[in-house]
């Protein structure tokens, strides 16, 4: 990683991203679609179709957009049956290592989710990881929506901080990640929410693992 790091930096995504709670999103997820008499899907259907606005995901599925009712039935079931499968994932493999690295380098570095703040905090405290990241935030307000009114708060805050906008890059697993961006880079990674067909149409570099997406964010930033 070298000196190249020092002064970039990367806001991390959490879900499928950092965290690999896969299994969990899909069992939440057919939970949901339980809840108004939808059939379950595979992982593999959830990451071919997956889009934000999550409303706008299921409409992909019936074929017709959730009534109010509907959505918030079948949010209220992910977020409950979400909470209860999340206790059996663990971060991505070798993700503590490269923050740790990023670090050592001399690199900063923040999470910016779509998970809710007061869930998102403590469980990052949980990992031991917590002290790498200049920023840890979450969601707040209602679920289901864009990252990127969100992301305009986490750069300003950033910005305010000392880091540079021209050295910053966003790596997600989203395609939702790369609009958020704005103005800084972006690498999305093909271990989460989208397949790489997905993702490839974005225009943003799209890599396979996470050690890929720190070498690209760190080429992105210098």
């Amino acid at each position: 990683m070298g000196k190249h790091a020092a002064g970039a930096h990367i806001v991390w995504d959490w879900n499928g991203t950092l965290f690999h709670d896969n299994d969990a999103v899909i069992s939440a997820t057919n939970a949901a679609f339980g809840e108004i008499g939808l059939e379950p899907i595979t992982l593999e259907r959830y990451r071919e179709l997956y889009c934000v606005p999550i409303p706008r995901f299921y409409q992909r599925l019936m074929g017709r957009p959730p009534t109010e009712a509907e959505w918030e039935r079948m949010d209220t079931a992910f977020q409950r049956h979400y909470t209860l499968h999340r206790t059996a994932c663990g971060l991505a493999d070798g993700a503590e290592l490269l923050l740790a690295d990023w670090r050592s380098a001399g690199g900063s570095q923040s999470i910016l989710s779509m998970y809710g703040h007061d869930e998102l905090v403590p469980l990052v405290r949980e990992f031991g990881i917590e002290s790498h990241f200049l920023r840890v935030d979450g969601r707040t307000g209602p679920s289901g929506g864009s990252k990127a009114e969100h992301m305009v708060r986490h750069l300003g805050a950033l910005a305010i901080s000392g880091v540079a906008p021209g050295r910053t890059v966003v790596i997600g697993d989203a395609a939702d990640d790369a609009v958020a961006a704005l103005h800084a880079g972006a690498v999305l990674y093909t271990g989460g929410s989208h397949s790489r067909a997905s993702l490839e149409g974005v225009g943003a570099p799209v890599v396979d693992t996470l050690a890929e997406a720190v070498g690209v964010a760190q080429r992105l930033a210098e």
